[in-house]
């Protein structure tokens, strides 16, 4: 029996390890495959249970109103669902860059169906919340499920991997990208071939890396520094920038010789969600 009113959880970043687009539908949305993992890093959600019926946003929202606020969009869309009568308050605690590819307004959006689902105990599955999910966004489902997994079809088709623990270096050269922008704009690369066999043996590249190094040149110049170190990516269609290392010493040292004009963090990864490892700890022991 859920008795937990008041509660803390992490809402995490995702990188995208790789990002391959494949065409472009007639509705509009991509056909991408995709490597997703988890960082034990991200924004802090903490929910509170209130018995009057409003959904209540505190925090860090930069000054979003509701209508367009994702945390407020999935909390609302599991009240209607779960015909639940009382409410919450819900603060945010901002650290992943908005607009950075590091998947933090899906992350708050799928945080908060997982852990509403938990307060309000309207006991929905995952395959529920993650249909709900996927209306605020083709990441949502990703953090929904909280496996490291390949994604294909729009990101909704997920298939769980294993990877080996790794320490990365995350930079945000302080731009916003619009993921709208970059998936609308001509000059996106749309026709790399689907992946057949075991992804590994594959080369593998993030498909909006040149057209994004094109529009923010700030993005070019990090990934170019971040060489120094180790092999440079970006995640999703930016604007961070990552590189990967065995341990957090490696990691560290990059962040530690940062140019001050960025910003950044080091966080190790993650095979299953620390969203979900934290809310099994709060409902389940």
């Amino acid at each position: 029996m859920n008795t937990k009113t008041a509660f803390s959880v992490i809402a995490p970043a995702k990188l995208n390890l790789f990002l391959h687009i494949n065409a472009r539908r007639d509705d509009g949305y991509h056909e991408l495959e995709t490597l997703f993992t988890f960082l034990n890093f991200g924004d802090t959600l903490d929910f509170s249970l209130n018995e009057a019926p409003a959904i209540v946003i505190t925090g860090d929202t930069k000054g979003i109103e509701d209508c367009d606020n994702l945390i407020y969009k999935a909390a609302s869309l599991l009240k209607e669902h779960g015909n639940i009568s009382s409410g919450v308050t819900i603060n945010l605690t901002k650290r992943l860059p908005m607009g950075g590819g590091v998947g933090g307004g899906s992350s708050d959006a799928a945080t908060t169906l997982l852990a509403l689902n938990k307060l309000w105990n309207t006991q929905l599955t995952t395959d529920e919340l993650a249909n709900i999910g996927l209306q605020l966004g083709a990441d949502v489902p990703v953090f929904i499920r909280g496996k490291s997994a390949i994604a294909q079809g729009i990101g909704e088709q997920l298939v769980d991997v294993q990877l080996e623990q790794k320490w990365y270096c995350v930079v945000h050269p302080n731009q916003h990208v619009s993921t709208a922008q970059i998936f609308t704009h001509p000059e996106l690369k749309r026709d790399t071939p689907k992946i057949s066999g075991d992804w590994r043996t594959h080369k593998l590249t993030n498909d909006c890396e040149p057209l994004v190094k094109k529009l923010c040149p700030e993005v070019e110049k990090t990934l170019q520094w971040l060489l120094k170190y180790a092999p440079s990516k970006m995640t999703g269609t930016g604007s961070c920038c990552f590189v990967e290392f065995a341990s957090q010493v490696q990691a560290q040292d990059v962040l530690d010789n940062l140019p001050h004009n960025w910003q950044g963090f080091v966080a190790s990864s993650a095979n299953v969600s620390p969203a979900h490892t934290e809310l099994t700890a709060i409902f389940d022991q």
